[in-house]
């Protein structure tokens, strides 16, 4: 089966160094198109971004400092996954490859995975696994679970190696 766009998931971890790197193979072996990609969530565990109505008593000054900390949080955050999308581009591009970048920061990432693979046009999402099981799925959630769910094209997922104990 030949791949002629492919979407690529990533963040700045050693699993998405593998990711990419088998991402890049399968892109050479068909000269396929490449799209990398970054989720930054604007909701991280125990964050809130919903506003504290403030007849609760919040100083509205207060309020204001927790939102602009946010949004600088998440300025700084874009900024970083624009930086390493940009060396896997760099990178993709030497090898001869048509490619580009995205980072986005709407909502759950599964989602935004779909939806920006899906409006690209793309026939393979290769994206990460990293193997969490029980609770710590039920909490955290599965990216990986969600996009094989609920993708419209093919997905590859590479599974994190775990350290031998």
């Amino acid at each position: 089966m030949s791949f002629k766009k492919i979407f690529v998931a990533l963040d700045d971890s050693e699993l998405s160094h593998r990711v990419f790197s088998q991402a890049l193979e399968l892109a050479v072996s068909d000269r396929a198109q490449v799209m990398l990609f970054n989720c930054v969530t604007v909701n991280s565990l125990g964050e809130t971004a919903v506003p504290i109505p403030v007849d609760l008593g919040m100083n509205v000054e207060l309020m204001n400092q927790a939102y602009q900390a946010q949004r600088l949080r998440l300025e700084s955050e874009v900024k970083q996954a624009s930086g390493f999308l940009k060396k896997y581009c760099d990178a993709a591009a030497k090898e001869g490859l048509q490619v580009e970048f995205d980072c986005k920061m709407e909502g759950a990432p599964g989602y935004s995975i779909c939806e920006s693979a899906q409006n690209w046009g793309a026939d393979l999402i290769v994206l990460g696994r990293r193997g969490r099981t029980g609770l710590a799925e039920a909490f955290l959630g599965s990216v990986s679970n969600y996009v094989v769910h609920h993708a419209s094209c093919s997905v590859f997922v590479i599974q994190e190696v775990k350290a031998e104990k």
